[in-house]
């Protein structure tokens, strides 16, 4: 088709082309959306890890120096005065003693939280 000036017109050509390219661009975009939040939500899920180790370790250091006689045997809630613990999804630390065996653990409620925290030790 001809303009007055006498060039073709390629408007159409030009807005087919635009229209794929955008198709293209956003079928290849979602993919990595989605890798990009799965991604985001494993960090957080290490990162969770990482800060309930850090505190059960901190933790099973105190209950090996001689803490652990103050508690009763048998599994029972643990009161864990560790600030970073505020940065942990909704969980529980339990700490079950047999004899001189102590275990410490944090499991988290809620899924997407990462896994679970355990440490054993045999008491002096």
């Amino acid at each position: 088709m001809k303009t007055r000036s006498g060039r073709t017109t390629t408007r159409g050509a030009l807005l087919t082309e635009a229209a794929v390219a955008m198709g293209l661009l956003g079928l290849f975009l979602l993919p990595v959306a989605f890798a990009f939040v799965q991604e985001s939500k494993l960090c957080r899920a290490y990162y969770f890890k990482a800060v309930a180790m850090e505190i059960v370790d901190g933790e099973m250091e105190a209950l090996s120096a001689g803490e652990w006689k103050a508690f009763r045997a048998g599994r029972q809630p643990y009161p864990v005065p560790a600030a970073a613990a505020t940065n942990l999804p909704p969980g529980e630390f339990t700490l079950t003693l047999e004899g001189t065996r102590a275990r410490l653990e944090w499991r988290p409620r809620v899924r997407h939280a990462g896994s679970g925290v355990v440490r054993e030790a045999t008491m002096p």
